[in-house]
């Protein structure tokens, strides 16, 4: 089958959209259709080669992306309940448009999408799952977050009582109107596909998570669904090529989005980490270089998991790290290395989604 991607330019530039359409049959070039559109192609490349010479590091975009770059109207400002044995966090802006279900994934919970407040005392704000929340509301989108009842989500009762959930929640405050659509990660992306079963979402993402398209049947009027992934990771990227078929031979709009690994600096993490100081950034960082944690490029050598940046922190007496925000560098290093984390980078191009799947 010829299919034709489609490739955009994305504000995070470590990231790359690719538009999935069904294909007519090949019906053999035309020379000079095919000398044009290849005319076409070296233009493009060349721009976008240039360009890219001109500013070889704003490509990463991750000034774009600080952890305090939201207008001063968009605050985290949670209401916390215990609903059906399990929290549920959420906060609706002024006017919304549309509502957001999150879900997190395998050790994650509620928490996690939410600064620490009297509100919500018990909240961490993990710096990615706050992100995509304050995307979500600058936006105009009311948000839900659920914890799963276990470790991670399972899919016989407790998607039943989490579709109950959200649907009461939807109609205590008279959100019923509005599009409805949802996110999920890693165990949460398997949770998600799953749920689009039984309740009516205009579009879903799936965040480094294929779904479980081989375990169900696909319903013609299955949701249109954006895979968020990490090619790093081949298997999944294999299967998300398998899914992105079959989802498509069933007439379902479907779109991808690579996220890269990009390089750390000395910015990175205070960039990114509410509470951190500056100094402390420039001495994680000039620790990784130290260890070889990082290559001549600021790459990670490794998954952030495999990274025995601990141990070397302890070994440190340069470094004060406050115990609370371990989570959150070891986040940030996963999501350098770009094999399986949660990622904020794409929320535009997954906003965009969203938003073009609200009619």
């Amino acid at each position: 089958m010829f299919q034709i991607g489609v490739f955009l330019k994305p504000i995070v530039g470590v990231v790359m959209i690719k538009r999935g359409s069904r294909s007519k049959a090949w019906q053999g070039p035309r020379l000079p259709v095919l000398i044009a559109c290849l005319g076409l192609i070296l233009v493009v490349s060349i721009l976008l080669m240039g360009e890219n010479s001109e500013k070889p590091n704003s490509s990463y975009g991750l000034v774009k992306q600080k952890w305090n770059s939201f207008d001063s109207s968009v605050q985290l400002n949670p209401t916390v309940e215990l609903r059906n044995g399990t929290d549920v966090i959420w906060q609706i802006p002024d006017s919304p448009k549309a509502v957001l279900f999150l879900a997190h994934g395998c050790n994650g919970r509620a928490v996690h999408f939410w600064d620490r407040s009297p509100n919500c005392p018990n909240c961490i704000g993990l710096p990615e799952e706050r992100l995509l929340v304050l995307h979500a509301l600058s936006r105009g989108f009311a948000v839900i977050t659920i914890s799963s009842a276990g470790r991670c989500w399972t899919l016989g009762e407790e998607r039943l009582v989490v579709r109950e959930i959200i649907r009461w929640w939807v109609e205590r405050h008279k959100l019923e109107k509005l599009p409805l659509v949802a996110l999920g990660a890693s165990s949460g992306g398997y949770f998600v596909s799953a749920l689009a079963k039984g309740l009516r979402f205009s579009s879903i993402a799936l965040m480094i998570a294929e779904g479980l398209f081989d375990q169900m049947d696909i319903p013609e009027d299955y949701p249109p669904t954006l895979f968020v992934h990490m090619p790093k990771d081949s298997y999944r990227q294999r299967k998300i090529g398998e899914f992105l078929e079959v989802l498509r031979n069933k007439g379902i709009d479907v779109a991808e989005i690579e996220c890269m690994e990009f390089p750390l600096s000395r910015n990175f993490f205070i960039d990114r980490i509410p509470g951190l100081e500056q100094a402390n950034s420039t001495k994680l960082f000039e620790l990784f270089q130290e260890k070889g944690f990082i290559d001549e490029n600021g790459y990670m050598r490794s998954d952030g998991r495999r990274t025995r940046w601990k141990e070397a922190l302890r070994e440190s007496n340069a470094i004060f790290l406050n115990k609370n925000l371990v989570h959150h560098v070891q986040e940030e290093l996963n999501l350098a290395f770009a094999y399986h984390e949660m990622t904020s980078l794409p929320s535009e191009q997954i906003f965009k989604w969203f938003e073009t799947h609200m009619s």
